[in-house]
C-alpha cells in the first residue's frame, strides 16, 4: 500500500480524526436548564470557593492538550503549526483509543519560549495535563523545565521521555536475552537532540554507568562547544574523554541506540561491536541500519521504530497508560519514579517463558498495556507524594 497517497485520501475523507461529543442529555427545556442556565451557576460558584472542584464538576479531570509550535513536526522539520495540525489529531486520537483519554490539539503559531511557555501557561486550567509534542531542541527542554515550574499539572514532552520510557523497557527485556547486567554495559546514543539526551538520563535512572552519546560532530566530550542539554550530558557520561565519531564509540559497546538518520552505521560498525550485542536504529521510517543487516553483523538483539520488524519501540506503548495513571490520582507532576515505574511495568508484561530476541516489547495493541503502565504509574504517584487523590 501508498500509504502516503491512501492517507490523503482518508484525511480528505474523514475531515479530522477527532470530534467532541456530548455528555449530558440536552433533549428538554429542563435538561438543558440542568446543563446550562440557570442551573450552571450552581458549578461555577462551588468551583469558586473550592479550585478542586474543577476536577469533579467538569471533563478537567480526563483532558490533555497536545500542544506543539510546529518546528520539529515527525522527520519533516520545521513545517508550521497548522501543518503539524494532522499529527496532533491523531496523537489525540491515540490517547484516546489506548487510555481513554480525552485530548485536544493546540498549533500555537510562535517560536518565542517566553511566549510559548506563557500562553501554555494561560490555558492550563483548562485541562488535566500538557503533552508538548513535536518542538524543536534545545527549545524543547526550557519550555518543559519552566512549564513544570509554573503549572500544577503534569507537564510531560513525550519525544523525550515517551521515547525514553519504551526504550527503558526494551533495554531491560533485551539485557535478559543477552545475560548481561545493566551496570556493567557499554551503552553507545547517536544522535543528541531532545530524545537522545533524555533517553541517555533515563537509562542512567535505570542503572547505566557507562554512557557514551554522539552527535554530528563526534563523541560528546565535556568542554567542546554544544548546546547547554548536551553540555550537561557530555558532564554526566563519557569520564574517560573518549573522542572520535562513531564508529570509534561503537568498537566494544553492548548497545547502539540510534535516534539520528538513515543508513549511517555499517555492518562492520556492528560487527566491530561486543558480543550478543543490542542494536536500536530507530530513525523513521529509515533506521540507521536495516535489522537484517545488524543481525547479519552479528547483533542478538534488534529493535526498531517501525511495525513491519519485530520489537518496534513505539511511544504508543507508553503514553495513553501514563496520562491514564496520572490522571487517575490528579497527580501535579510526571516525575522521574513515575517514567521508571511506567519501563518496569512495560518490561515486566513480557513473562520469562515468552522472552526471546524477537519479543522483548508488548505489542501495541496488547490490551494489558494500558492498564499495567497506568496503574503503575498511579501506586509511584502515590508513593512519591504527587498524587492528589
Amino acid at each position: 500500500m501508498d500509504y502516503g497517497k491512501v492517507s490523503l485520501e482518508k484525511h480528505a475523507e474523514w475531515r479530522g480524526k477527532i470530534e467532541i461529543a456530548t455528555r449530558a442529555p440536552l433533549d428538554s427545556a429542563e435538561a438543558l436548564s440542568l446543563a446550562y442556565t440557570p442551573g450552571v451557576a450552581a458549578p461555577c460558584l462551588e468551583i469558586q470557593k473550592d479550585y478542586g472542584k474543577s476536577f469533579e464538576l467538569t471533563r478537567r479531570w480526563n483532558t490533555v492538550a497536545v500542544i506543539t509550535d510546529g518546528t520539529a513536526i515527525l522527520g519533516l522539520g520545521d513545517i508550521g503549526p497548522e501543518a503539524g495540525m494532522p499529527v496532533m489529531e491523531g496523537k489525540c486520537a491515540l490517547f484516546k483509543a489506548f487510555g481513554d483519554v480525552d485530548a485536544i490539539p493546540l498549533c500555537i503559531r510562535s517560536k518565542d519560549v517566553d511566549e510559548l511557555v506563557r500562553t501554555i501557561y494561560l490555558i492550563s486550567g483548562s485541562f488535566g495535563g500538557i503533552n508538548l509534542e513535536d518542538i524543536a531542541a534545545p527549545r524543547c527542554f526550557e519550555i518543559e523545565r519552566r512549564l513544570k515550574e509554573c503549572c500544577d499539572i503534569p507537564v510531560f514532552h513525550d519525544d523525550q521521555h515517551g521515547t525514553a520510557i519504551v526504550v527503558g523497557a526494551a533495554m531491560l527485556n533485551a539485557l535478559r536475552v543477552a545475560e548481561k547486567e545493566i551496570g556493567e554495559v557499554r551503552v553507545v546514543i547517536n544522535g543528541a537532540g531532545s530524545a537522545g539526551i533524555a533517553i541517555g538520563r533515563h537509562l542512567m535512572g535505570l542503572g547505566v554507568r557507562h554512557l557514551k552519546m554522539v552527535d554530528r560532530c563526534g563523541i560528546l566530550c565535556e568542554g567542546a562547544d554544544m548546546n547547554p542539554a548536551q553540555a550537561e550530558m557530555a558532564r554526566l557520561t563519557n569520564p574517560e574523554h573518549f573522542s572520535g565519531k562513531l564508529a570509534d564509540a561503537l568498537r566494544g559497546a553492548d548497545v547502539f541506540i540510534g535516534v539520528s538518520a538513515p543508513h549511517i552505521v555499517s555492518r562492520e560498525m556492528i560487527a566491530s561491536m561486543a558480543e550478543r550485542a543490542i542494536v536500536f536504529p530507530m530513525a523513521n521510517p529509515v533506521p540507521e541500519i536495516e535489522p537484517e543487516e545488524a543481525k547479519a553483523a552479528g547483533a542478538l538483539v534488534v529493535g526498531t521504530g517501525r511495525s513491519d520488524h519485530p520489537n518496534q519501540i513505539n511511544n504508543v506503548l507508553c503514553f495513553p497508560g501514563l496520562f491514564r495513571g496520572a490522571l487517575d490520582v490528579r497527580a501535579s507532576d510526571i516525575n522521574e519514579a513515575m517514567r521508571m515505574a511506567a519501563s518496569h511495568a512495560l518490561a515486566g508484561l513480557i513473562l520469562p517463558g515468552e522472552l526471546s530476541a524477537e519479543y522483548i516489547l508488548p505489542r501495541a495493541f496488547d490490551p494489558r498495556v494500558g492498564p499495567a503502565v497506568a496503574a503503575a504509574v498511579a501506586k509511584a504517584a502515590r508513593e512519591s507524594g504527587v498524587a492528589r487523590i
